[in-house]
């Protein structure tokens, strides 16, 4: 597997949603009660990443240009304490903690710790991070998963995973990628959001609290778990070349950088219909 670090230039917190512009720039709608959409002064930035709490306590990441971090939102485990990270080149955001992938291949990792999430000091050979709530997940360069954190209901147990090319991370489930467009996932199925051995042509996934999408190679999007808030409603979705998922609703973006979101719109998360010039996932 040739080594690559996702741009995510779209990401769903809890509450929340943050899209990369074209000019390096962020922005940000939903709640803010954090400050985790105080993003107008960020710049430099080339991907972002939004932490997905299902009790609501959120923050966001700035992956900048130099391989700097900048964070902003709910720090009380001091998962936004990121200011000293250098040469990172990718970020993820899970409940309560932070997570980089540095050029190396190695991890970094702040933020709660109670059930080993954070250990990932001895990981080498990283190409992808994923954060769920309570667990980190780390995609290896040979294509094998490896997981730290709560494994209460054997989100963890990817020993057996293989040829994967990328992975997410929910609240009580993992969910990988498979080189033939194929999907795994493992962990609390009791919304069906692990219900993806059937699908096939995806191409890229992303987990929601208690969701799952699946992008598809035409451009359409396959979803399936809890759909309470029309999370899971995006089977008319077209010319979509990204996904994010939040707590209780998805993103869509879209080949002419506009975003289309589909749930839970209490906070304000869905109004995205004024973004444009949203940077479209690359390395």
């Amino acid at each position: 597997m040739v080594k690559k670090w996702p741009k995510a230039t779209i990401a769903a917190g809890y509450r929340h949603n943050v899209g990369l512009k074209l000019d390096g720039t962020v922005t940000a709608v939903g709640d803010n009660k954090y400050g985790q959409c105080d993003v107008t002064g960020w710049h430099d930035i080339v991907a972002v990443a939004a932490g997905n709490a299902h009790t609501g306590n959120a923050h966001t990441i700035g992956l900048k240009m130099d391989g700097t971090v900048a964070a902003v939102g709910w720090n009380k485990h001091e998962q936004c304490d990121v200011s000293g990270w250098r040469d990172i080149v990718a970020v993820a955001a899970g409940w309560r903690r932070s997570v980089g992938l540095k050029s190396d291949g190695t991890l970094v990792a702040v933020g709660r710790n109670n059930e080993g999430e954070c250990n990932v000091s001895g990981w080498r050979d990283m190409v992808a991070v994923a954060a769920g709530d309570w667990h980190t997940v780390g995609l290896r360069s040979d294509g094998t998963v490896i997981i730290v954190g709560n494994n209460r209901y054997g989100q963890c147990n990817v020993s057996g995973w293989h040829d994967i090319l990328a992975s997410a991370a929910g609240y009580l489930h993992t969910v990988g990628l498979k080189t033939d467009g194929t999907v795994e996932s493992v962990g609390w199925n009791k919304r069906n959001q692990c219900d993806v051995s059937g699908w096939h042509g995806i191409v890229a996934i992303a987990a929601g609290s208690n969701h799952t999408i699946g992008l598809q190679s035409d451009g359409t999007v396959a979803a399936v778990g809890w759909n309470e808030h029309g999370q899971c409603n995006v089977s008319d979705w077209q010319d979509i070349v990204a996904v994010t998922a939040g707590c209780t609703h998805t993103l869509g973006l879209k080949s002419d950088g506009t975003v289309v979101a589909a749930g839970n719109n209490e906070y304000g998360q869905c109004e995205i219909s004024g973004w444009r010039g949203i940077q479209l996932p690359g390395n």
